[in-house]
């Protein structure tokens, strides 16, 4: 029996979680290590996929991530996220960092990420996501670009 899935706009995957960034999270020099940075983009992607999907999630790939500017300890860090493609049991989100001096306001977009999770039912098995509704030109476009990616990623798979 297939199940008919009701497609859901990206904005309802919508997440952002927020952290202040500490001296355990950074190195001597003060800068936030690269590696707690990617922990929490992985965090709030699963979390923008579950909320799509209303299920149990895993990473399946990470595109490149530069990191334009450094963060500081004392930053408040927010990293937002939305899906942005849906396959049949994939989907790719993506994550957008900011770090803001919470004394001077000062806002910088230190780096963005594009992650492909798949969907998992309660044996650990692939399962159907609802298809992403497309509401607007500017989504149109993300979700060719995202296209593009996804065919990308599966060309040069690794077997």
């Amino acid at each position: 029996m297939k199940v008919e899935l009701t497609s859901k706009p990206s904005s309802a995957s919508h997440v952002t979680i927020a952290q202040l960034m500490h001296p355990e999270h950074a190195n001597n020099s003060g800068n936030v290590h690269g590696g707690w940075i990617m922990k929490l983009v992985d965090e709030v992607g699963a979390l923008a996929c579950m909320r799509h999907s209303k299920h149990r999630v895993v990473t399946v790939a990470i595109d490149q991530m530069t990191f334009r500017q450094p963060i500081r300890i004392g930053d408040l860090v927010t990293l937002d996220a939305e899906v942005t493609f849906t396959g049949h049991t994939s989907m790719e989100v993506e994550v957008l960092v900011t770090a803001e001096n919470p004394i001077s306001g000062e806002f910088t977009h230190t780096n963005k990420a594009y992650l492909v999770y798949v969907a998992l039912d309660d044996y650990g098995k692939p399962v159907t996501v609802p298809p992403l509704l497309i509401e607007s030109p500017d989504q149109e476009k993300r979700m060719a670009e995202a296209i593009k990616r996804q065919e990308h990623r599966l060309s040069n798979k690794i077997e």
